[in-house]
């Protein structure tokens, strides 16, 4: 004869004394008899405390964040699970769940015989376990101790369990216990975070309407919670207005009365990871009992549709190349360092990591704009000559370093100008080597990215791992006439209750001059010209816009930051374990097409201005061939652009005539005649 052992693991001993810790039942006798045992124990009054969680306080209402034009974004939540006695519940709602779960709850012992033999004709009808006839003490304890597995034995153990706990808890506690625990889906655990999540409210102020949805949930948290598909949940509530009027609890007029209440839902909050960094944030400013206050509405720097668009770019973007592969975003504005969009992963319901915060990688190529402006800032000129050729150079005992070009290839003569278009390694490192390390970090520092003073030349091919967040704020000199705004998430914090603001003002500093934050941007537009970007040319034609390519020397990581006069965006791409992506893993394949195709959007509505030039720069014709003023017989003309200190005084050598007059501004600088072809993007 097979028996049923009633052992639940991990179950308070004290919850099966009455029955013995081992209790035998034939396997041949109905459950049914079992069941009708147990309902014959009377119930008893216990004062023992069972609350699991603190109280919910008085009052509450949530944090709502704003984009900058006042357009809900969503809400932050609190983070602690409370408990609410059963005074805070609204007798509507007691009412209504116990009727739609478990109408004779007042009457039976813990098992309902006739919800069983209601359960158990259904079940033959069907041919299988598709009903259990569980009473709202019986969900309790599933939900509690016990398994989702539908066999005789767990429902033996439940039932045992139940009628036990009944003896235990009086039916007011165990009402509570079960508003407190059940789930009301989206991630809602009892009615406390049940009203907050759907209605901000707490639950004494919900309305019968919404209670009754509310009542509805617990039978599919996921099909007829109220942010579900509308009829299922209309359907849903209908039916436990139906059954409160079949057993009395209200009139058949008041059901009507209630199915034609609007009731409005709390909307749903949009960019989770935007939401998240602002919860980070105040918690930074203001401590985590911050979130748990709530009462605040805060006005941030994102722009809704931007930060949507971004989601969507980076997502598809990126999974057009590998759904293997991870991204991140980052676009500020230029003027204010306000945080108009971020993305730190293609999916956020997968993986949470901000990777565009809190990631740091090498930048490779990308960190070569920082190293070229520190050097115009030293004095050297865009149209000075540097040649490629190989150089060695020590780097530690018995040990040296000779850096090579993508593809090993040698051009001889290069203007600094051209020499950042094509990402030229050699002379970059040459040019760090003429500037200086320690000049340059501190330079660099002073953009916000601060690198590892180290006699370490490698910085200049990117070695020195940073985040996209500082990279993309350290540009924003190079876009805004030398000024560094810092990335500013949060504008305003306004207080509901207080009717107080606290407001957080952009954070502008100069950084570099206006002079050499022009010229290296000026020499930025050729990148997507003529350089390693040049499938952006149509797109800066259209519009004046800069920026750098960026890729590691073994393919693992690609960037491309890139900035018009109002904003500057970053895109990184790779693996979140570093790993090659292959040679045509690079910035200008990989991550260019995700800014153009953002750029293009973001700024459709914005006017096409160009990078104001500051008193400072003169522009100089020059014989590209010398570097020099060009004469009137120099058989190549360009512009090219010059602090007033350093601008050439000297006239070609090479060539006679006169010397020629600056070309006009909105003559283009001619394209490189012959360029390289390996150059990395």
């Amino acid at each position: 004869m097979r028996t049923f052992l009633i052992t639940p693991e991990g179950v308070p001993a004290n919850l099966l004394h009455f029955y013995n810790l081992h209790l035998k039942i034939p396997a041949s006798a109905p459950a049914l008899f079992f069941f009708l045992a147990l309902c014959f124990v009377q119930p008893a009054i216990a004062q023992e405390p069972f609350a699991t969680h603190p109280p919910l306080p008085p009052s509450y209402s949530s944090i709502k964040v704003f984009d900058r034009e006042g357009h809900y974004v969503g809400r932050i939540m609190s983070e602690v699970r409370y408990w609410t006695p059963i005074e805070r519940i609204p007798a509507f709602l007691q009412k209504a769940l116990v009727a739609v779960e478990d109408a004779r709850f007042y009457e039976h012992g813990g098992v309902d015989v006739r919800g069983i033999a209601r359960a158990m004709v259904k079940n033959v009808v069907k041919g299988r376990f598709a009903e259990g006839g569980s009473t709202i003490t019986q969900q309790l304890i599933k939900n509690r101790y016990l398994t989702a597995e539908k066999t005789i034995d767990r429902k033996i153990k439940e039932g045992v369990m139940a009628v036990e706990f009944e003896q235990k808890y009086t039916k007011k506690q165990i009402l509570e216990m079960y508003f407190n625990e059940i789930y009301y889906g989206n991630g809602a655990w009892g009615i406390a975070q049940a009203s907050r999540v759907y209605f901000d409210k707490n639950p004494e102020e919900l309305t019968d309407a919404e209670s009754a949805l509310l009542a509805g949930i617990p039978k599919n948290p996921g099909r007829y919670n109220p942010l579900g598909e509308s009829k299922k949940v209309v359907l849903r509530r209908d039916i436990v207005l139906k059954r409160m009027v079949e057993t009395g609890m209200i009139t058949a007029r008041y059901k009507d009365q209630l199915r034609t209440q609007q009731v409005t839902f709390s909307l749903r909050s949009q960019a989770p990871e935007y939401l998240n960094h602002v919860k980070l944030k105040l918690i930074e400013r203001f401590g985590r009992d911050i979130i748990e206050t709530g009462g605040l509405d805060i006005a941030t720097g994102m722009d809704l549709k931007l930060q949507q668009l971004a989601e969507k770019t980076l997502r598809e973007g990126v999974r057009k190349v590998s759904p293997q592969l991870q991204g991140a975003l980052v676009s500020l504005d230029t003027a204010t360092g306000d945080l108009l969009a971020f993305v730190g992963g293609t999916d956020v319901s997968k993986s949470s990591y901000n990777r565009a915060m809190y990631a740091r990688r090498q930048p490779g190529s990308s960190i070569k704009p920082l190293i070229y402006a520190a050097a115009v800032e030293k004095g050297v000129s865009a149209g000075s000559l540097w040649d490629d050729s190989p150089i060695t150079y020590s780097s530690g005992t018995n040990s040296s370093w000779t850096p090579v070009n993508y593809g090993r290839e040698q051009y001889g003569s290069l203007s600094l100008r051209q020499a950042l278009a094509y990402s030229n390694n050699v002379i970059t490192v040459k040019l760090l080597d003429t500037v200086g390390i320690p000049y340059f970090t501190e330079f660099a520092a002073k953009t916000g990215l601060n690198l590892t003073a180290r006699n370490d030349l490698s910085l200049a091919l990117g070695t020195e791992e940073v985040t996209l967040q500082e990279l993309v704020q350290a540009y924003t000199p190079l876009a805004n006439g030398g000024l560094r705004a810092e990335a500013r998430s949060i504008i305003r914090v306004y207080d509901r209750s207080r009717h107080t603001a606290v407001s957080n003002p952009a954070v502008v500093t100069p950084a570099i001059s206006p002079t050499t934050a022009y010229i290296t941007t000026s020499m930025l537009k050729d990148v997507l010209t003529y350089g390693t970007a040049k499938s952006l040319k149509k797109f800066s034609q259209e519009r004046p816009a800069a920026g750098k390519t960026g890729t590691t020397d073994d393919y693992r990581d690609a960037w491309f930051i890139g900035y018009t006069p109002q904003v500057v965006t970053g895109i990184w791409v790779g693996h979140d374990k570093p790993k090659p992506g292959g040679r045509g893993f690079t910035g200008g394949v990989v991550a260019e097409p995700i800014w153009e195709r953002l750029m293009r959007s973001a700024m459709a509505k914005s006017p096409a201005i160009d990078f104001p030039q500051p008193d400072t720069v003169v522009s100089v014709t020059i014989d590209p061939t010398t570097g020099l003023a060009a004469n009137l017989d120099c058989p190549e003309k360009r512009r090219e652009f010059f602090t007033s200190e350093n601008r050439p005084t000297e006239s070609c050598p090479k060539h006679g005539g006169p010397t020629v007059e600056p070309l006009p501004a909105a003559e283009t600088i001619p394209e490189f005649v012959g360029p390289p072809t390996n150059s990395i993007p």
